[in-house]
C-alpha cells in the first residue's frame, strides 16, 4: 500500500495534480499488466521510454502516475487537460527509478520490518518462497512480488509493503557488479542468505570471482548483530570483513533423502540445536531443494519459529510455475516445465531430479543459456554430458543448445536420440513424435508413476514456455500453469542483437512456408531448399533446420565453402553442390560427403581419384542445360551426355543419383520459354531411360516453376526464395498463406533540427528548403542499404514513411521527419517489414532499386546480426 503522503516525503516530489486518491494499491511499470487503483510509474529504460503510456495508464484506470520533471515540461496543454479531467494524481519528480529507491528504502524504515535478504546464482525464489512461508506461521510476512529483484523491481515490489509486516523476505540479484551492495543500501538487511554460487552471467561480471564477489557482497552489508547463511559457495572464498555469524548449510546431518512426484523429504539432525532428529517435506521437486529447505529451518529458528510450525509450513511449500513445476502433458506424459531461466547449475539440477524422478521415458527439451560470457561453451558441454546420464532423448533448441546435444553424443547418447531444432514449434512437434513411440519393454514405470516425463528448461530469452503450451494436455490453462503469460509477455521478443541495426528472422514462417511446399508437391516429390548466400540472408544453419523438421529432406548450396559450417554444426542430409567444384577442391567435397554437380569427364575422372584416395562413395547429379547459358552440358549434345553418364557408372566410388535442369524464364508472364526448355529436358530423359540411364533423382523447378509448371516437379523441387516468403516475380505472386520471414530494422540514433539551405551527408547533394527535422540512422550501404545508383527512398517511422535525405554512407543515413510526430532517439525503423498497417516489402524496395527481391535480401551484409 502507496501512501501519497509518504511518497511525497520520501521522493522530494512536487504534486503536479492532487486527483482523487491519497493511496494507491501497488506500483505498476506496464500499463499492459496495471490494476485500476495502481500508481503507473513511468521509467525510462534502454528500449522505450514509459512516459509515452502515461496517459493510457489512465485510461486503463491508474490512480496516480508517477513521472520526471522533463516529461511535464514537454506535455502539451491538451496532454495536461486530460490529466485533469482524468483525476489522475501525478507526481512529479527529478527521475522516477531514483524516486522509487528513495521511497523503497524510507517506507521501510517507516514501518522497520525485520529484513531478509536472499541472493545466490540460483534458488533463489523458491528460497524466498520457503522462507515467507516458514516466517509466516508465526508473523506477518511479506516477500517480494514474484521475483521483482534488481535495483527497478525491488522498490516496484514494496510498494506493497504495509504498516503490518512484521518481516520482510526481498529477493535480490544484480547483473552489474556493486548492484547487491546498492539493494542492501535500500533495505538494510539484518539477515542475510546466500543459496549458491556458480557461473551465470559472466558476460556482465568478466570472471566467474568477479561475480562471486558480487554475490558474496550480500554478507559483507550486514550489520554485526545480523546473521547469514551460506549455501554452496562453490569453492569461493568468504569475504574477511565480516560482521555477521555465519551459518553454513550443509554442516548437519541430512539423511534418508527421497525425491518423488508427491514431492521432497529427508531426516535432518542439527547437534548444535540439541533437537531431536526430524523429517521435513515439501512439495518441491529436486534434491537440490535440500538447501532451500535448510535455509528456511535456520532462518525460522533464529527468528524464533518452532520447528513443530516450520515442519508444518514447509510441506505446503510447492513449485512454482516455470520452476520444475508439474504440468500434465500430450499422450499421459508429465512436463517438468523449468523455463523460468537457465544456467549451467540450474540445467544440471534439473537433468538430476528428471532422473530421480520415477518414469518410464526420460526426454529433456533443452535452449540456449545465455550471457555465459567466456564459459559459453564448458557451460553448455557440462550440460550435454550429464544430459547423457539422464535421458533417453534430448531435443534442444538454438544454436548455442548444439553444443549440449554434441556433447551428449560425445558422452554417449546415441545419435538417433538427439535432435537439434531452431525453433520452438519444432521442439514441440518432433517431442509429439517421440510420444508416439513404443517405450521399450525394460522401461515400464513404476505404478503410479507417468509414462514419460518431459524436462523443458532454457534461457529466459528462449521462451522455452512457448514449447511447454504447445505440449500441454490442457493448453488452455497455460495462462496459471506457466510463466510469462501476461498480455505484456505475450508482446515481447527478447533479443538484444549486438548492434542497434538488425534482421529479425521468423523461423516460425520459414516452417509453415516449408510445410506449405511440401503439401503442394505431395508425399512423392523430395523438397530440397536452396540455401544459396546464407540462406539468401536469411542464415542457412537455422534455416536448415527448421526446414528438414518441416517437410524438406535434401540442401542445396552454390561452393563448398558454403556446405562446410552445415556440416560443422551436424547437418548430415545431403547437401547438393549446385556450382563450379575446382579439382583442387574435390578432396575437401569428398571428405564432407557432398553430393557433386557435374558436367564434364575431366571434373568426373578428378571427384573419383578424390572419393577413391579416401574411400568413399560419392553421389553426383548430372546438369544439363536447356536454355539457360550457364553451367551444364547442351541438351542437343546427346553423345556427351550419355558419355558422361556412363563414364560415371564405371568410374569407381561415383554414384549417378540425378540429373537437372535450371530454368530461365519459369517467373516470366509468358511461360514458353520454359516450356520449351521443359521440352528439351524430357527429350534428354528419353534418351537416357532408353539407355538404362536414368538416375533416381530427376528434377528441374525452382521456386516460379514449382508454383506454375506441375509437370517440372518430378521427383523433386528446388525452391529457394519462396521458401523465405517472397515472391519470385510480379508475374509469379505466391500463392495465398505464404509469409515473409525477414525484417530489416534499425533505431534513430539522433534527431535534430537543421535551418535552411544547409547541405546533408556527402558532396552535400541535398539542401534544405526550410527547417527540417532529420533522424540520423546507424545503416548504411555497408549493411546492404543501397547507396546507389539509387537508393531505398524511404523507410518507415511510427508507421509512416520517412524520406532519404542525401547520399547513404558507409554506416549512417538520414532520413526527413518533420512531418512525423513524437520521434525520439531508439525509436524503432523498418527498411523491410511491417510497422503497425504500414508495410515496406523486399519486393518494393527491389521496384525501388531497379533490381530483384533475391539481391536486396542477398545483399545484407553478414554484420547485420540475424535474430529470431
Amino acid at each position: 500500500m502507496i501512501y501519497l503522503e509518504h511518497l511525497l516525503a520520501a521522493t522530494n516530489g512536487m504534486l503536479a495534480y492532487a486527483g482523487k486518491q491519497a493511496r494507491f494499491d501497488a506500483f505498476n511499470h506496464d500499463t499492459r499488466q496495471l490494476l485500476p487503483g495502481e500508481m503507473f510509474v513511468a521509467v525510462r529504460g534502454e528500449h522505450g521510454d514509459g512516459h509515452d503510456f502515461v496517459l493510457e495508464a489512465a485510461r486503463r484506470g491508474a490512480a496516480g502516475a508517477l513521472v520526471d520533471a522533463r516529461f511535464m515540461q514537454h506535455s502539451s496543454a491538451a496532454v495536461q487537460d486530460e490529466f485533469e479531467a482524468s483525476g489522475l494524481v501525478v507526481v512529479v519528480v527529478e527521475d522516477t527509478r531514483l524516486a522509487l529507491q528513495h521511497y523503497a528504502h524510507a517506507v521501510l524504515q517507516r514501518w522497520h520490518p525485520v529484513v531478509v535478504a536472499v541472493t545466490g546464482t540460483t534458488g533463489k525464489t523458491s528460497t524466498k518462497e520457503a522462507l515467507a512461508a516458514v516466517l509466516g506461521s508465526s508473523y506477518a510476512t511479506f516477500k517480494s512480488w514474484q521475483n521483482y529483484n534488481d535495483l527497478l523491481g525491488l522498490p516496484l515490489s514494496l510498494g506493497r509493503l504495509e504498516e503490518r509486516h512484521e518481516y520482510a523476505v526481498l529477493e535480490m540479484a544484480g547483473d552489474h557488479p556493486g548492484e547487491i551492495a546498492q539493494l542492501c543500501a535500500i533495505a538494510r538487511p539484518l539477515l542475510g542468505v546466500l543459496t549458491n554460487i556458480s557461473p551465470d552471467l559472466l558476460q556482465y561480471f568478466g570472471s566467474q570471482e568477479h561475480m562471486a564477489a558480487e554475490l558474496l557482497s550480500l554478507l559483507s552489508h550486514l550489520p554485526a548483530n545480523g546473521a547469514g547463511f551460506v549455501g554452496d559457495l562453490g569453492g569461493h572464498a568468504l569475504p574477511t570483513d565480516l560482521s555477521a555469524s555465519l551459518s553454513h548449510l550443509g554442516n548437519e546431518q541430512v539423511s534418508a533423502v527421497h525425491v518423488g512426484w508427491d514431492g521432497l523429504r529427508f531426516k535432518l539432525c542439527v547437534p548444535l540445536r540439541q533437537e531431536p532428529m526430524l523429517e521435513l517435506a515439501s512439495r518441491l521437486l529436486g534434491a537440490h531443494h535440500v538447501s532451500t529447505m535448510l535455509a528456511a529451518y535456520h532462518v525460522g529458528r533464529y527468528c524464533g519459529v518452532s520447528v513443530g510450525e516450520i515442519s508444518h509450513a514447509l510441506e505446503h511449500v510447492e513449485s512454482l510455475p516455470g520452476r520444475l513445476h508439474i504440468v500434465p502433458g500430450l499422450a499421459q506424459a508429465t512436463l517438468l516445465d523449468d523455463t523460468h531461466n537457465a544456467c549451467p547449475a540450474s540445467m544440471i539440477a534439473g537433468l538430476e531430479t528428471l532422473r530421480a524422478l520415477p518414469a518410464g521415458q526420460r526426454i529433456a527439451i533443452l535452449g540456449d543459456m545465455l550471457h555465459l560470457g567466456d564459459f559459453e561453451a564448458e557451460g553448455h558441454r557440462q550440460v550435454g554430458v550429464k544430459a547423457a546420464t539422464c535421458v533417453d532423448y534430448l531435443v534442444t533448441r538454438g544454436e548455442r543448445a548444439v553444443q549440449i546435444a554434441d556433447a551428449a553424443q560425445q558422452a554417449g547418447l546415441p545419435a538417433e536420440c538427439v535432435i537439434a531444432t531452431a525453433t520452438p514449434e519444432d521442439a514441440a512437434r518432433v517431442t509429439r513424435q517421440l510420444l508416439t513411440r513404443p517405450i521399450a519393454s525394460g522401461k515400464i514405470a513404476h505404478e503410479h508413476s507417468p509414462a514419460r516425463s518431459i524436462l523443458i528448461k532454457g534461457a529466459e530469452g528462449m521462451r522455452m514456455e512457448r514449447v511447454s503450451e504447445q505440449l500441454m494436455a490442457e493448453p488452455e490453462l497455460a495462462p496459471a500453469q506457466l510463466v510469462r503469460q501476461t498480455p505484456g509477455w505475450k508482446q515481447i521478443v527478447l533479443m538484444r542483437p549486438e548492434r542497434p541495426t538488425w534482421l529479425e528472422i521468423n523461423l516460425s514462417a520459414i516452417a509453415h512456408n516449408t510445410r506449405l511446399l511440401k503439401e503442394l508437391v505431395g508425399p512423392r516429390t523430395r523438397v530440397l531448399i536452396a540455401l544459396k548466400a546464407d540462406g539468401y540472408g536469411h542464415g542457412a544453419l537455422k534455416v536448415a533446420r527448421t526446414a528438414l523438421h518441416n517437410g524438406a529432406s535434401m540442401l542445396g548450396v552454390a561452393t563448398v565453402s558454403e556446405a562446410t559450417p552445415l556440416r560443422e554444426a551436424g547437418i548430415n542430409v545431403p547437401i547438393l553442390v549446385f556450382g563450379y567444384v575446382p579439382l583442387w577442391q574435390m578432396r575437401e567435397a569428398v571428405r564432407q560427403d557432398l553430393t557433386i554437380t557435374l558436367y564434364g569427364l575431366d571434373a568426373a575422372q578428378a571427384l573419383a581419384r578424390s572419393a577413391q584416395a579416401l574411400d568413399k562413395i560419392v553421389r553426383v547429379h548430372v546438369k544439363i542445360d536447356t536454355g539457360m547459358g550457364r553451367l551444364g552440358i547442351r541438351s542437343e549434345h546427346i553423345a556427351e551426355i550419355l558419355q558422361l553418364m556412363r563414364a560415371i557408372h564405371y568410374l569407381p566410388h561415383l554414384e549417378l543419383e540425378g540429373i537437372f535442369t535450371h530454368f530461365a524464364q519459369a517467373d516470366a508472364a509468358d511461360l514458353s520459354h520454359a516450356r520449351l526448355q521443359l521440352a528439351r529436358f524430357q527429350n534428354v530423359l528419353q534418351v537416357i531411360e532408353a539407355e538404362g540411364l536414368r538416375p533416381p533423382l530427376v528434377h528441374a523447378a525452382n521456386s516460379a516453376a514449382t508454383l506454375r509448371l506441375p509437370e517440372a516437379r518430378f521427383d523433386m523441387v528446388r525452391p529457394g526464395i519462396a521458401l523465405y516468403g517472397l515472391e519470385p516475380s510480379p508475374d509469379a505472386p505466391l500463392p495465398e498463406g505464404f509469409q515473409p520471414a525477414l525484417a530489416f530494422k534499425t533505431q534513430i540514433a539522433q534527431v535534430k533540427l537543421l535551418p535552411p539551405g544547409e547541405g546533408i551527408s556527402y558532396g552535400s547533394t541535398y539542401i534544405t528548403e526550410r527547417p527540417t527535422l532529420i533522424a540520423i540512422l546507424p545503416v548504411g550501404y555497408a549493411d546492404g542499404f543501397r547507396r546507389a545508383p539509387t537508393n531505398w527512398g524511404s523507410v518507415l517511422i511510427h508507421g509512416q514513411e520517412a524520406p532519404l535525405l542525401g547520399r547513404v554512407c558507409m554506416d549512417q543515413s538520414m532520413v526527413d521527419v518533420s512531418n512525423i510526430k513524437g520521434v525520439r532517439v531508439g525509436d524503432e525503423v523498418v527498411l523491410i517489414g511491417q510497422q503497425g498497417t504500414a508495410a515496406l516489402s523486399a519486393e518494393t524496395v527491389a521496384r525501388r532499386l531497379g533490381t530483384i527481391n533475391y539481391e536486396v535480401v542477398s545483399e545484407i551484409l553478414a554484420r547485420v546480426p540475424r535474430v529470431d
